[in-house]
């Protein structure tokens, strides 16, 4: 119930509660999720696939030779393998010939052999060119792959992909080359596992991330989800491409303000103050100011940013009125994750106003945005000097030492914060938290039954009372505090959507109601429709349903609202998975029912 990046140690955790809960279940269930949404879409696609008369079956390479010397190719599998390529060439058990034997022939002298002998001259070469593989002699090893692919009567995968490792082994590697090999070997065998990997690692070498993960992905399905270095290569390319697509996007994107419901939060986390007196002649600035005051008061966030920014073209008079726009203005950029402005801001402002702690508090929430933990707390070491009776400083404090697991630390501040302010709810609702995380389930539920009889016409108690509920499991309890929590809102202009979120996943994880759960989102973005909670819930009960494409829309989406990189990364990699999950079903329908039978093993 913390936030789950430092974007806003400042505020009261309702959103990133939420998908911290969201994000812990469905990362628990990762795999069976993958599974079954996999085997249901593929078992509903209409996609045409015709399967090479020469395909194996899923996950093994194509075959040659006794069964004998197929057990021997899997021992000498096991050896030392080269750098770029972790699988190697298949190797046969066989004694090469002498090199003489394997000078290249002419077409007509191809044409002239007999089918048997072109089968047993092409494997003899495949031999000779595995014995120069494992002896790095690369170039020479290319020769008679090249060769044997040229005298097989038929086409052989295996000589493409061997020759494929040859070139990714070169010294400098030739990944254009190995990729083109392994398009032929898959050309004529789609479920070849080995080229499928060996295509993918040399994508990703070419960064070529979304390709690489398409086959990463089809490998792991195909084998079955048993080859662990296939899943976490999976992973491995998601984070690159993820981190990759996650910089374009904060590069080019135009600052925006985030959801109403996560403005509302980070505000919220912070006591209400009276508005500075305006001058006895106030310039037009001033009264703009004013009017940004007013604005923020009321919830509206954009007209409080225009107005703010207008006061401040426009002139402020006095030193107090413009530190309290710059305070704000700075707020703002923070929100829109334009970091090293709100930071100019917040220290201009401490400059004409030495003694505004609320400044300096938000200064610790920049400090803890660029990693800066020590500063963030010099920050409120130096707020309480200046005034050691501010509530805010200590539950600020507090949510700083609570995102980085210092719970007992948290749990003193949050208790200092409510001495000097018993009518601050997220004081309350913090320290039933903190205790908890620390394990004092009991304390963390009592401190809850109290905050209800203190602030029984506050949703946030019941919203997050029924979220620790919820993480007992105990889901009519849970529901019920939900609903308490609903009905508050609804008194509210604007409410807040998030109990009906919450009531979502419970009764989704209670009775596994898909169709409730998602009425229930639906409901919520009626409330704010840049409900980000709500938009990632969607997401992930769509891959419930098997409603793969559905959930790109919604993972497009909630990558359009992410905030800061940490948020957008954990959005696209939700979303490429899914990308790379369908591209698979369009691939390899055929694969429906033995996807389903994993599905129920699974489950």
């Amino acid at each position: 119930m913390a936030p789950t990046t430092p974007d806003l140690s400042a505020t009261a955790p309702a959103t990133s509660s939420y998908l911290e809960r969201l994000q812990d279940f469905v990362s628990e269930n990762r795999r069976a999720i993958l599974v079954c949404t996999a085997a249901a879409a593929v078992a509903l696609s209409a996609a045409y696939y015709v399967a090479s008369s020469t395909a194996s079956a899923a996950s093994s390479p194509p075959r040659s030779g006794s069964d004998k010397a197929r057990q021997k190719d899997k021992k000498k599998d096991k050896k030392k393998k080269p750098v770029h390529d972790p699988e190697g060439p298949i190797l046969e058990e066989v004694q090469p010939k002498e090199e003489g034997e394997h000078a290249p022939l002419s077409l007509e002298e191809i044409a002239a052999l007999s089918i048997e002998e072109r089968i047993k001259r092409a494997g003899a070469l495949k031999t000779r060119g595995n014995t120069l593989y494992q002896a790095r002699k690369f170039d020479q090893a290319i020769e008679l792959y090249t060769q044997a692919i040229a005298v097989s009567p038929k086409p052989e995968p295996i000589f493409h992909s061997n020759r494929a490792a040859c070139y990714m082994n070169m010294s400098p590697p030739q990944f254009e080359r190995a990729v083109e090999d392994c398009d032929s070997a898959l050309r004529h065998n789609p479920e070849y596992v080995k080229a499928l990997n060996r295509r993918a690692n040399a994508l990703e070498a070419l960064s070529r991330y979304e390709e690489s993960l398409r086959d990463f992905t089809a490998a792991t399905i195909l084998e079955k989800f048993q080859n662990e270095a296939a899943a976490q290569a999976v992973e491995r390319v998601l984070k690159k491409l993820a981190t990759e697509k996650a910089q374009t996007i904060l590069a080019t994107r135009e600052p925006r303000l985030p959801s109403q419901t996560f403005i509302s939060a980070y505000f919220a986390a912070f006591r209400k103050r009276p508005h500075p007196t305006l001058p006895e002649t106030p310039s037009q600035g001033d009264q703009t100011l004013l009017l940004a005051l007013e604005a923020l008061d009321a919830a509206d966030y954009p007209h409080a940013l225009s107005f703010v920014n207008e006061a401040i073209d426009q002139g402020i008079s006095w030193d107090i009125g413009r530190a309290e726009a710059l305070n704000l203005r700075g707020t703002f950029k923070f929100l829109t994750s334009d970091v090293p402005g709100a930071k100019a801001d917040l220290q201009e402002s401490l400059v004409l106003n030495p003694s505004f702690t609320q400044s300096l508090v938000k200064l610790a929430s920049v400090h803890m945005e660029q990693g800066d933990n020590k500063g963030a707390l010099e920050s409120f070491e130096q707020a309480i000097k200046i005034d050691p009776s501010d509530p805010d400083v200590y539950y600020h404090r507090g949510q700083v030492h609570f995102i980085t697991n210092d719970f007992a630390a948290a749990a003193e501040n949050y208790t200092k914060s409510t001495s000097l302010d018993s009518s601050f709810v997220f004081s309350h609702i913090q320290l039933a938290v903190a205790q908890y995380k620390m394990g004092n389930i009991a304390n963390g539920l009592a401190t809850f039954r109290r905050s209800m009889t203190l602030f029984p016409n506050r949703a946030e108690v019941c919203n997050y009372y029924g979220e620790l509920l919820l993480d007992q499991s105990l889901f009519q309890d849970a529901v019920e505090k939900f609903d308490r929590a609903i009905e508050l809102e609804k008194a509210k202009s604007p409410s807040n959507p998030l109990p009906l979120v919450n009531k979502a996943l419970a009764v989704f994880q209670w009775h596994q109601d898909l169709e409730s759960a998602e009425a229930l989102c639906r409901e919520a973005l009626v409330l704010d429709p840049s409900c980000e909670p709500a938009v990632a819930t969607l997401a992930q009960l769509s891959l419930q349903k098997s409603k793969i494409e559905d959930a790109i829309v919604w993972f497009e989406k909630q990558v359009d609202l992410a905030r800061g990189e940490g948020e957008i990364v954990s959005a696209l990699t939700y979303l490429e998975a899914s990308k790379a999950q369908l591209q698979f079903i369009k691939n390899y329908p055929q694969m429906a029912e033995q996807l389903q039978q994993i599905a129920r093993a699974m489950m």
